[in-house]
C-alpha cells in the first residue's frame, strides 16, 4: 500500500473503479446505459481531475445547466463557473459534444440526403440546435442528392445573421455542387421560421434558380425541434 494514499484518495479511486465497472457491465450490455446523468459526468472529468473528487463537482454541473445535454452544450466560459472546473476539465467534457457531432456528421457525408432525412436532422440539431448565436450552415448536394461538403458560412449575433446569395451560389459553382440546403439556428428555442428568413429564402432560390442549382430545403434549427421550409410549404 502506498504510505503517503490518504484515506480519502483511496475512497475516491475505489469510487472511479466501481464506476468503471458499472459502466462497462451494464445489465443488457449498453455500456453506461444504467448510470444516472452526474456519473456519466464524472466519467468524463475524472481524466482531467485524477486526484480530486469529481462527484459534487458533476453534481453541480447538473444541477446548474439541468441536463446533461445542458453541460455538454455549455460555453466554456459558462462552465469554468462552477466550483471545481477549470479549463482542462471544460475542454475533457465539450470534446464529448465534438466527437457526437463527428460521429453523426459521419452517418450523413457522401450519403444520399433524401434516404438518410432523420439522421441529417439529428446531425444539425446537435451540431446547431443550442448554439448562443444565429449561424448559417449550406449543405451541397451533387446530382444524385449526395451530400458532398457541409460547410459553416457566417455566424451572427443572437437574432440575426447574414446571408450572401452570391457568395454561396460561387460555393456551389465552385463544388459543382446541384443543390442545396441552407440551415441556420434560432437560438430562442422557437424553430418558427421569420418574415425574414422568408425573404431571405426566395432570395437564395431565384439566384440559384438562375444557374439551375434547387434549393431543397431551408431548415431552421433549435433546442426544441426542427422546422422545414418545404414540409410548410415554403419552397
Amino acid at each position: 500500500m502506498d504510505t503517503n494514499s490518504t484515506p480519502k484518495t483511496l475512497h475516491h479511486t475505489g469510487h472511479r473503479q466501481r464506476l468503471r465497472q458499472r459502466f462497462l457491465k451494464s445489465p443488457r450490455g449498453i455500456m453506461g446505459e444504467d448510470l444516472a446523468d452526474y456519473e456519466l459526468i464524472e466519467l468524463l472529468l475524472c481524466s482531467a481531475m485524477p486526484r480530486r473528487d469529481v462527484k459534487p463537482i458533476a453534481k453541480a454541473l447538473i444541477k446548474r445547466f439541468k441536463s446533461f445535454g445542458g453541460v455538454l452544450n455549455a460555453d466554456v466560459s459558462d462552465l469554468i463557473q462552477v466550483d471545481g472546473m477549470g479549463e482542462a476539465a471544460a475542454v475533457s467534457l465539450l470534446a464529448v459534444r465534438t466527437a457526437s457531432q463527428r460521429l453523426l456528421q459521419d452517418d450523413v457525408m457522401d450519403q444520399p440526403v433524401l434516404g438518410n432525412w432523420q439522421s441529417l436532422m439529428d446531425y444539425v440539431r446537435v451540431a446547431m440546435g443550442h448554439n448562443k448565436t444565429e449561424q448559417v450552415r449550406i449543405l451541397f448536394l451533387n446530382g444524385k442528392n449526395v451530400l458532398i461538403a457541409d460547410e459553416l458560412q457566417e455566424q451572427g449575433t443572437i437574432d440575426h445573421t447574414p446571408v450572401y446569395p452570391r457568395e454561396i451560389i460561387k460555393r456551389a459553382l465552385d463544388l459543382s455542387a446541384s443543390a442545396l440546403i441552407l440551415v441556420h439556428n434560432h437560438p430562442s428555442g422557437d424553430p418558427t421560421p421569420s418574415q425574414a428568413d422568408i425573404e431571405m429564402t426566395r432570395e437564395l432560390q431565384a439566384a440559384s434558380e438562375k444557374l439551375a442549382i434547387s434549393l431543397h430545403d431551408h431548415i431552421v434549427v433549435s433546442k426544441s425541434g426542427n422546422t422545414s421550409f418545404k414540409t410548410m410549404g415554403l419552397l
